[in-house]
């Protein structure tokens, strides 16, 4: 059945609005009767039958009404953004492997450059990518896609993360299975920093290292940005919320 999306605070109207009413209106053409699935992004999810498809709003009655739990550990993802559409692929990959959040890093290698306005339309053009991939792959819960921060900006919070992590060719970087082995408990919630074309500048490697984030090599191997975002993720996933 085709999913749309629904914010929690619009759940009580039981009617599609915008995009989401006129793809289903007018590009799936459903009509009442026709059955499809809604979910909140919250874990929150519903079989519904249309009703009426006539205006703005494509109306619904709620059939079945289910929960899905939240994974077991939250993998966060700090990506400093990449040259050309490469941000939409691993925002992408990143909802259908699991990523609990999404933060755009603005480093110091960043070729992108963006003024306040032009990171909000970033920022919102990154979040309807993390929705339609979490309405074509299943997934209850919807990826927050934070506006563009520096690093230096971003780490001032990295407290709140049970293991800090960044991707480093730098000699000295080591395997997450390493790392995971010297964990005191199983992390609840982990922070993975992947860097941009040329990777971060050393500063910014320092900087993260100041604030608890353990250098992790991928290998031998040097991968492209969008690969070790994909990468790095699902091995996270594979470790911790198998």
């Amino acid at each position: 059945m085709h999913r749309f999306y629904l914010p929690p605070n619009d759940w009580a109207s039981a009617a599609l609005t915008g995009a989401e009413a006129h793809h289903a209106r007018s590009v799936l053409r459903l009509s009442p009767g026709a059955r499809a699935v809604v979910f909140d992004g919250q874990g929150r999810e519903a079989t519904v039958a249309i009703e009426t498809t006539a205006t703005a709003l494509v109306r619904f009655r709620i059939v079945t009404d289910t929960f899905s739990e939240p994974l077991r550990c939250r993998i966060v993802l700090a990506q400093a953004i990449p040259k050309g559409k490469n941000m939409d692929l691993i925002v992408q990959k990143a909802v259908e492997i699991g990523a609990a959040e999404i933060f755009p890093l603005l480093s110091a290698r960043t070729v992108v450059q963006l003024d306040p306005e032009s990171a909000a339309q970033k920022q919102a053009k990154w979040q309807q990518v993390a929705i339609e991939a979490a309405k074509q792959c299943g997934q209850n819960w919807l990826p927050t896609v934070h506006t563009p921060l520096t690093p230096e900006a971003f780490l001032a919070n990295a407290a709140a993360y049970d293991l800090r992590l960044i991707g480093s060719l730098q000699p000295g970087a080591r395997h997450l299975k390493e790392l995971l082995s010297e964990a005191p408990v199983r992390p609840s919630c982990v922070l993975m920093m992947i860097g941009p074309e040329g990777d971060f500048t050393p500063a910014e490697i320092a900087l993260a290292r100041s604030h608890g984030c353990a250098p992790l090599t991928l290998g031998p191997i040097i991968l492209r940005v969008e690969t070790a975002a994909i990468y790095c993720l699902s091995v996270l996933s594979y470790e911790l919320l198998g």
